[in-house]
């Protein structure tokens, strides 16, 4: 009994140090990420220092500095403590956020369920068998019989002599890294979106105060109109379409309201409550700060910034690694077993040293012909590769031009309002000038309503103009990945560490 275990021991350490040997390389490519593109610039041309000013809420300039590194928590930059608690209550309480989560538990455990196979499997049994068998083998008449008692201990490893277990591994890693980083789009998605909704709100609340200041003034140039018409001074169809201008604009505030009842609606959305318990504050343009500095992180990093890029950097390895996995199925397969265990008629003496049996066995199969279905399943898995290569060269193309779309709508926007505040003050000024030379018979009812309708325009397009401004530098921060690298409210990982300092 000693000398048996001491064999089987022998036996199966020079097998796992066969085994060792026998899988020092893998088959198939070795994943090596794509490099970066090689550009200095996002836009044509030199970026500008800074953006338009203007001397009006919301008018002041904005400065692009390069290489800036972005805070994980880039919405306090707009320094809204509102905006800070609503993303706080969403970071909590987003069903999106659980998914994602989940399904990032769930790529993790698959890849540690798979890494089980780099172990032999051990297996224990007990059996107890009863049987009738006749005696005319031993040249006896009639039958007898008996009780077998087996327990035993079986081990089975399967070698992986190409790789193709270390290459699956490999493949759910990658799945892992891609579940990984669809949580950070989740996050990015959802801050961005909070972001963008909570300006849009900010910009529908002053337009609605627009119309109704714009209305109270309507009202007031009806009165006028109609005391010019008790004085003979105008007629009655001045005073009809100085009524229909008045229920224009009036007009106007119901789809802005619904707008506005959306975009809270969509707010709740957004922290996992439902509309009617939604019960945050209201948003204004003056409740956000415009952040005064704008990172433009460095071309070279982008492609590590981006989740989304780092998304299909992640479904590439794992198609790389499918390709080896392939290879190796094709290849020769070699799996030890071995079983050691007792058996005896009766149950006390299965542990007894006359009872002991055991088995040691090798197997080597090598696939011959399975109908070319190995080979065209390599052949799949490699354009399996050459897809994810080239998904992943598109996302790299639309990160550049996200990137590049923003940072000039950052600048012609900023443009756009300086114009715009430039228009509503020239026909502010218009209006005041026009009514009070009506009221002395010096301009036509034409002009004044010429003159109502280009300060209408002008003033609602200053609030979308502020507006804009706010929601551009949200998408830069998405566009640049959001700071994810930075996050202190999510479990840290040493490898995501890479854009440190970009």
């Amino acid at each position: 009994m000693p000398e048996t275990k001491q064999r089987l021991t022998l036996l199966s350490t020079s097998l796992m140090a066969l085994a060792t040997a026998l899988t020092a390389c893998a088959v198939g490519p070795n994943f090596k990420a794509p490099a970066a593109p090689k550009t200095a610039s996002y836009v044509p041309g030199t970026l500008p220092p800074n953006t338009a000013s203007s001397d009006v809420k919301g008018g002041d300039a904005q400065r692009f500095v390069s290489g800036l590194d972005i805070p994980g928590q880039w919405w306090t930059l707009f320094q809204s403590q509102q905006l800070n608690d609503l993303i706080a209550r969403a970071l909590a309480h987003s069903p999106t956020l659980e998914a994602a989560q989940a399904a990032l538990r769930e790529a993790n455990e698959n890849v540690a369920a798979e890494r089980g196979t780099y172990y032999p499997s051990v297996s224990g049994s007990v059996e107890t068998q009863r049987s009738r068998a006749t005696a005319a083998a031993f040249g006896q008449p009639g039958s007898f019989y008996y009780t077998l008692n087996t327990a035993a201990v079986s081990v089975s490893y399967g070698i992986d002599l190409f790789g193709g277990t270390r290459r699956q591994v490999e493949s759910l890693e990658a799945q892992s890294d891609y579940e990984r980083f669809v949580l950070e789009a989740s996050y990015l998605t959802l801050t961005s979106n909070i972001v963008t909704t909570a300006v849009t709100e900010a910009s529908l609340r002053e337009q609605i105060t627009a119309t109704e200041r714009i209305a109270d003034l309507e009202r007031k140039q009806l009165d006028i109109v109609q005391r010019r018409v008790t004085a003979g001074a105008a007629s009655r169809a001045d005073v009809a379409q100085q009524q229909a201008t008045l229920a224009n604009t009036i007009a106007t505030l119901p789809p802005l309201r619904n707008q506005l009842a959306q975009a809270r609606n969509q707010l709740a959305t957004y922290v996992g409550e439902l509309p009617a318990d939604y019960d945050a504050g209201a948003f204004t343009l003056d409740s956000l700060s415009l952040p005064a500095d704008l990172p433009v992180s460095i071309p070279s990093k982008l492609v590590e910034q981006r989740p989304d890029v780092r998304e299909y950097t992640a479904q590439l390895h794992q198609a790389t690694a499918q390709v080896g996995v392939a290879t190796a199925n094709m290849l020769p397969q070699l799996t030890l077993t071995g079983s050691y265990g007792g058996e005896a008629t009766r149950f006390s003496n299965v542990f007894n040293p006359a009872s002991e049996v055991w088995s040691a066995a090798a197997s080597l199969t090598q696939p011959i012909f399975e109908g070319g279905k190995l080979l065209h399943q390599r052949r799949s898995a490699i354009a399996a590769a050459q897809e994810a290569a080239a998904n992943y060269k598109a996302t790299v193309l639309a990160a550049f031009a996200d990137v590049a779309n923003t940072l000039i709508a950052l600048q012609s926007d900023a443009d756009a309002f300086a114009a715009s505040a430039d228009a509503e003050r020239a026909a502010a000024e218009s209006l005041r000038l026009v009514q009070a030379q009506y009221k002395t018979g010096g301009v036509s009812y034409t002009q004044v309503l010429t003159a109502e309708q280009t300060y209408q325009t002008t003033a609602i397009n200053l609030v979308k103009a502020r507006a804009q401004r706010y929601a551009d530098t949200a998408a830069l921060f998405q566009a640049l990945g959001g700071g994810w690298w930075n996050r202190t409210d999510v479990n840290s990982n040493p490898s995501f560490d890479c854009c440190k300092g970009s």
